[in-house]
């Protein structure tokens, strides 16, 4: 089965792993230290977080901004369900927006509306790896003293305008798993604007841990003192991690030109072929593509879908919108609160996109969706 996404992974990759193990820190070390600084770079300069999963990623960015009852997070419902439930485990409850018809991405037309001063964050999602519109929803935020979040799971090394992820909102998380755009084979990372933020989410993903003397409620106790002042989890992502992590950063400009490849050559093939859509891009975007997100027309996604599985394609769907989920239905979430998503998800169907996909293995992708549909 040709999958729709896999690593991509190098002798040097492996060697950097290996130094790690022949070494002394196999976490909280000094591969930790330059992964972070090596993220926060790449994302406008700011600092960076790492954790040990793009969800936990979320998780630690909401509770720095710190998010709880009471709160509402307006977001898009065309995403994996991590980036609303991480906000609804802390107590807050989450405001769908509907998304644009072509872009999926989330709407910032149907934002203005839902923002109130209930309203703690309004969290995009880069579908597909390319970047919400955070120009336009960052004023919806501000107007009521709220911050954006950009789950940028998908887009990490793409830029907007010219300004690269991680410093289109005032947060931004990012997923480095196997399919993503770089892996440090489960892992994520935080990145803020404001260092108050990041210092709470990095003492939030580090167990609540205060190591400041300066912050110490009881300074007398000797040189081994630390303090926890507020609760939190062991998202620390490992040496060994990061050190995959670092090598893959060196490789991301070669896996997004190879990417873009792939989606120009899906592109034109199916240019001219009836009863799809091809995907969208915006002026001004340089998106790293994660997915290449096809539109099949007439109701017959399901069908193709499962000819293409049989044919030994491994297309997937992404995502179900996620109101859907029976843990947000039973909340009192109905079907129909954001028709565009749902059109978006009856039709939407992932080709396979991954650097080490050969062009033979491309042409063989569009003969099997053209057979499908015959």
């Amino acid at each position: 089965m040709l999958p729709y996404g896999r690593q991509s992974i190098s002798a040097e990759d492996i060697e950097a792993v290996a130094e790690i193990l022949r070494g002394d820190w196999l976490t909280t070390g000094p591969a930790v230290t330059a992964f972070e600084a090596a993220v926060g770079d790449l994302a406008g300069g700011h600092r960076a977080v790492s954790t040990t999963s793009g969800t936990s990623a979320l998780h630690t960015a909401y509770a720095g901004i710190g998010l709880g009852p009471g709160d509402e997070v307006v977001t898009t419902p065309m995403t994996f369900v991590a980036t609303a439930s991480t906000a609804s485990i802390l107590g807050a409850t989450i405001v769908f927006a509907d998304v644009e018809e072509d872009t999926a991405l989330l709407d910032p037309a149907a934002v203005e509306p839902l923002v109130t001063e209930r309203t703690k964050v309004v969290a995009a999602v880069d579908y597909a790896g390319h970047p919400a519109d955070y120009s336009a929803l960052q004023p919806l935020a501000d107007r009521v003293g709220a911050l954006t979040l950009a789950d940028a799971a998908h887009s990490i090394g793409g830029t907007s305008a010219g300004r690269p992820i991680g410093d289109l909102a005032d947060a931004t998380t990012f997923s480095f798993f196997p399919t993503k755009n770089l892996t440090t084979g489960e892992g994520g990372a935080a990145v803020f604007k404001d260092d108050a933020l990041a210092r709470r989410a990095h003492e939030f993903h580090f167990i609540g841990l205060v190591r400041d003397p300066a912050r110490f409620r009881l300074p007398d106790e000797g040189p081994w003192h630390q303090e926890v002042h507020e609760l939190g989890l062991n998202y620390r992502l490992t040496d060994i991690a990061c050190a995959l992590g670092l090598a893959q950063l060196r490789r991301l400009e070669e896996f997004k030109r190879r990417r873009a490849e792939i989606v120009a050559r899906y592109n034109a093939a199916f240019a001219e072929v009836a009863g799809v859509r091809t995907p969208v891009q915006r002026a001004g975007v340089d998106p790293v593509w994660h997915l290449y997100p096809l539109r099949v027309l007439e109701g017959r996604r399901r069908e193709i879908f499962e000819k293409m599985r049989a044919d030994g394609i491994g297309v997937q769907v992404n995502y179900i919108p996620v109101y859907w989920h029976p843990v947000y239905a039973d909340a009192g979430y109905r079907r129909g609160l954001c028709p565009n998503a749902e059109a978006f998800y009856a039709e939407e169907l992932s080709l396979p996109l991954f650097p080490d996909l050969t062009d033979s293995q491309v042409d063989q992708v569009v003969e099997s969706v053209v057979r499908a549909l015959r």
